[in-house]
């Protein structure tokens, strides 16, 4: 019976309960969608350092990445390469020959971390091949087989004032120690929707890269090891190191640490944020279920003076004040997935913040991403809102005198 009472309390008023419940369910709404998003965007920017920058396992020479010595390369990096293939879990592997050296045009140079690739696996491993927006992906140069082609990224371009067919020029130290170089003609252009990466990275052919420094045939510096996902990274690296004795394995979560950091720092400020907003809520159920309750001193002074105890007036108020906060809640709740749902596959275009976007690593259009367990939990902290929200109004009418309340008009 008192539940009965307690859901009819709560419309007595509607004006005043329908405007807690719209702001509880406007605040949540709000609450998770920008959770949504912002874990779509960290989801999107794990997959872009995953899939552009490290692929999910690395194998290097120990020491390698510290030192980048054209010296420090794997001399037996082919056959490591076919053993890894054959572990279960692995969907591609990829050789790499990587030097930091300079790149010039006919205009200006720049520092540039020049890789070498083998196309054919290397699209087993990265995207960069789909991230072209101009030429293509090491395709046959019908102008001329003597000058070897190069990818670049499109900042690079428009720093080096080159276009796609444009002659740049490749200066290096083999592994003598000699100064050597070759000319190179861009033959694809890629756009990552990363500045700092699309300005600092060139890729060219493992056998010409090879060539040039002096490398002996099978070296690479680097093997790159793609996994069916992200999580499957730490169950394969025993199996690699296995295959590897004495090598340097490192998962992308090693590799790029600040990227794990803000993957497991958005679920706490997920949290955090549903947190804040429930908690300024609060104070508005208080404040509207504190007028209630005043409202009807007399009422609760004569439901008391009849004999209903004092637990049971407790027990009414706080039902009135969960009913209220739930309402709002679960509306919240599924407008709120329902929102993020549907921009699960349509994107939210950010592009007029695009240029910001872009120099921290993230891309100007976002799909939300939503955490189903987030909503359960979401809805948990909604209840116990409603029940902390209702103590203190509920002690409040507990505190009237059934004579003295009687009296009021």
């Amino acid at each position: 019976m008192l539940i009965s009472i307690a859901w009819r309390n709560v419309w007595r008023n509607k004006l005043r309960s329908g405007i807690i419940i719209t702001a509880i369910t406007l605040g949540l709404i709000a609450g998770i969608f920008s959770t949504a998003v912002y874990e779509g965007m960290v989801i999107q920017r794990v997959d872009k350092v995953i899939m552009s920058e490290l692929s999910h396992i690395q194998i290097h020479e120990p020491g390698f990445r510290n030192s980048m010595e054209l010296t420090g390369f794997i001399p037996n990096a082919a056959s490591i390469a076919s053993k890894v293939d054959d572990i279960e879990g692995v969907e591609g592997v990829s050789n790499r020959i990587i030097v930091y050296s300079m790149v010039s045009s006919a205009e200006t140079g720049a520092g540039v971390k020049i890789t070498g690739i083998i196309p054919k696996e290397e699209k087993k491993v990265s995207n960069i091949h789909t991230k072209l927006v101009e030429g293509n992906y090491f395709g046959e140069d019908t102008r001329s087989k003597r000058i070897k082609p190069i990818v670049i990224g499109q900042k690079l371009a428009e720093k080096l004032k080159v276009h796609l067919g444009s002659k740049v020029v490749i200066t290096l130290q083999d592994v003598n120690n000699n100064l050597t170089g070759a000319p190179f003609r861009v033959k694809g252009i890629f756009n990552t929707l990363s500045i700092v990466f699309d300005e600092g990275n060139v890729y060219v052919r493992y056998e010409d890269l090879r060539a040039l420094t002096g490398l002996p045939d099978g070296a690479a510096h680097e093997i790159a090891i793609l996994a069916m996902n992200n999580e499957m990274a730490e169950v394969l690296k025993p199996k690699v190191e296995a295959v590897a004795p004495g090598l340097e394995v490192l998962t992308w979560i090693n590799l790029s640490p600040e990227m794990n950091y803000l993957n497991e720092a958005m679920d706490l400020y997920l949290y955090i944020f549903i947190v804040i907003i429930l908690f300024a809520l609060l104070f508005g159920i208080i404040n509207t279920m504190l007028m209630a309750v005043l409202e009807r001193t007399k009422e609760i002074g004569m439901l008391m003076a009849i004999g209903m105890n004092k637990l049971r007036v407790f027990v009414l108020i706080m039902y009135e004040t969960v009913f209220l906060t739930l309402t709002g809640g679960l509306l919240g709740v599924i407008l709120g997935a329902l929102i993020s749902i549907y921009f699960e596959t349509h994107k939210i275009d950010l592009s007029l913040w695009a240029e910001g976007y872009m120099e921290l690593g993230y891309d100007p259009f976002v799909y939300t991403s939503l955490e189903y367990g987030m909503l359960g939990n979401v809805t948990i902290m909604v209840l116990i809102t409603g029940v902390l929200a209702s103590i203190y109004p509920a002690w409040k009418a507990l505190s009237y005198n059934p004579a003295d309340a009687l009296r009021i008009e």
